[in-house]
C-alpha cells in the first residue's frame, strides 16, 4: 500500500535523492570557486601519518574545513599551529560522504609576514633554545692556516673573490674547493654534506670557509636550512661564513665559529695580510732589539757594582777576617772548656771531701780501731759477744794485729751505737 504525501511537487520540480543534491552542489561550487582567497584563524590542526594535513579556518563568524594534501604540505616552509592566522588559496570542494564543503589548499602564507621570514623566526627560536648559536661554544680560527676548504659553488663570483684577497694577503696557503650548489632544492643537502666531507679528509684543514654571493632571502635559504646549520656546529674544523652582503644575515652566520660580512671578508679573516705581518714583525724586532739593549745595560750595570765590591777589589781582607773571628771563637771555647773543667774538679773535691769525711779509714786516723770477729770479719760492737779464747782481728790506720780474749768485761746499761 503506497502512502501518499502531504504535498505534491510540481511537475518542472524533479525529487532529488541525497547523492544527486550534493554531486550538483558539488559542481555549483567547484564551478563557481575555481579558486579562492580565504583567511581565516588556524584551529584543530592534525597531522596524521599520510603526511596530510587537516585544519580549519574559523573566524568570529564561521568555520570552514581544509586539507592540505601532503605533497603541497611538504613545500610549506613555516610551522603550521593553532592560533595562526594564515591566508589560504585554494579550489571549493564537497565531502560527499558527510556532506560538507571544504577548503581544498594549494597554498598557504602567514598573515601580515612572509612565510620564510616565519619560518626563519621559528627555526632560530629551535636552534637557539638548543644553545646552537651560544658564543661560548665557538672556537677561534687559527692564527696561520696553511690548509684551508672552500664550500661553495665553483662557477660563481664569491669563490674568485675569495681566492684572489687569499692570494693577495697570503700566497702560503692551500686551497681545497667543495663544489656544492648555494641556492635550489636540495643545496642545503649538498653544503651539509660538504662540511661533512671535510670533517673526514685524511689530511685535516686548518679552517673551513663557507661563502656565497648576495641574493634575495630566498636565494639565501639553503643557509637558514637546519640541516645546515646542525653541519656547522658538528664540524671538528673550524667555521668561518661569508654569505651574501654585509645586511644578509643567515642562520648558518649564526652557527659559525665567526662571521664575515662578505666572501672577501672571509678570506681577510682566514690569511694575515703579508705586509701587517711585516710591519707587525718590524715592531717585534725593534721592542726585542730594545729589550735586549735595556737588560744588557742592567746587567753591565750589575756587573760593575759586583766588580767594585770589596770582596773582588780585596779579597785577601774577608778571609783574614773569617781566621781572626775562629781564633777568637777558639779562645772563647778553650775559656768556657777550663771553667767547665775547674767547676767539675772544684765539685768533684768537695763531694770526695764528704766521703772522706764518712770513710771508716778516717775514724782510724784519729787514733781509733776496729776489732773484727775472726772467722768472718765482722765488726764487735758488744764484749758481751766475745768469749775467752776468740781469736780478733783488730784493725788500725796503719796495719792490723791478731789477738785472743783471756776475759771479757761487759759493761752495765745499754750503752749507746756509738759508745766506743
Amino acid at each position: 500500500m503506497t502512502r501518499d504525501l502531504p504535498f505534491e511537487p510540481a511537475a518542472a520540480e524533479p525529487i532529488l535523492s541525497v547523492s544527486e543534491l550534493t554531486l550538483r552542489i558539488k559542481g555549483l561550487l567547484e564551478s563557481t570557486f575555481p579558486a579562492v582567497w580565504v583567511v581565516g584563524e588556524v584551529c584543530d590542526l592534525a597531522r596524521p601519518q599520510s603526511g596530510h594535513v587537516y585544519l580549519t579556518l574559523k573566524d568570529a563568524g564561521a568555520q570552514l574545513p581544509a586539507i592540505l594534501w601532503r605533497s603541497t604540505a611538504s613545500r610549506v616552509r613555516f610551522d603550521l599551529r593553532d592560533g595562526l592566522e594564515v591566508i589560504c588559496r585554494g579550489r571549493l570542494d564537497v565531502y560527499a560522504p558527510r556532506g560538507r564543503y571544504q577548503l581544498i589548499v594549494d597554498r598557504i602564507e602567514p598573515k601580515g609576514i612572509g612565510a620564510l621570514e616565519l619560518a626563519l623566526r621559528q627555526l632560530h627560536e629551535k636552534l637557539a633554545r638548543e644553545g646552537l648559536f651560544d658564543p661560548a661554544r665557538k672556537r677561534p680560527l687559527p692564527r696561520f692556516a696553511r690548509r684551508v676548504a672552500v664550500v661553495t659553488s665553483p662557477t660563481g663570483a664569491a669563490i674568485r673573490d675569495f681566492l684572489e684577497v687569499l692570494r693577495r694577503r697570503w700566497a702560503g696557503i692551500d686551497v681545497l674547493v667543495v663544489p656544492v650548489r648555494v641556492q635550489g632544492e636540495g643545496a642545503a643537502e649538498e653544503i651539509a654534506a660538504a662540511i661533512g666531507l671535510v670533517n673526514r679528509l685524511r689530511v685535516p684543514a686548518d679552517c673551513l670557509a663557507v661563502i656565497r654571493g648576495g641574493g634575495s632571502l630566498e636565494d639565501l635559504w639553503a643557509f637558514n636550512e637546519e640541516v645546515v646549520v646542525r653541519a656547522i656546529v658538528a664540524s671538528a674544523v673550524p667555521v668561518v661564513t661569508g654569505v651574501g652582503h654585509e645586511i644578509d644575515v643567515t642562520l648558518a652566520d649564526l652557527a659559525a665559529d665567526l662571521r664575515a660580512l662578505t666572501p672577501s671578508e672571509a678570506a681577510e679573516r682566514i690569511a694575515p695580510s703579508a705586509d701587517q705581518l711585516a710591519q707587525l714583525l718590524g715592531q717585534y724586532r725593534r721592542r726585542m732589539a730594545g729589550a735586549m739593549r735595556s737588560r744588557l745595560a742592567a746587567a753591565r750595570g750589575r756587573w760593575q757594582a759586583v766588580a767594585g765590591h770589596r770582596v773582588f777589589r780585596r779579597p785577601m781582607d774577608r778571609l783574614r777576617d773569617l781566621a781572626g773571628r775562629l781564633d777568637e771563637l777558639e779562645a772563647r771555647a778553650v775559656r768556657a772548656a777550663r771553667n767547665r773543667l775547674g767547676r767539675g774538679r772544684d765539685r768533684l773535691e768537695a763531694a770526695a771531701a764528704r766521703l772522706e769525711s764518712l770513710s771508716p779509714l778516717a775514724v782510724l786516723g784519729r787514733g781509733y780501731s776496729i776489732t773484727l770477729r775472726e772467722p768472718g770479719g765482722r765488726p764487735i760492737r758488744d764484749a758481751g759477744e766475745l768469749e775467752p779464747g776468740q781469736v780478733l782481728r783488730t784493725r788500725f790506720a796503719r796495719g792490723q794485729s791478731l789477738s785472743r780474749v783471756e776475759h771479757v768485761e761487759p759493761m752495765s746499761g745499754s750503752p749507746g751505737p756509738d759508745a766506743p
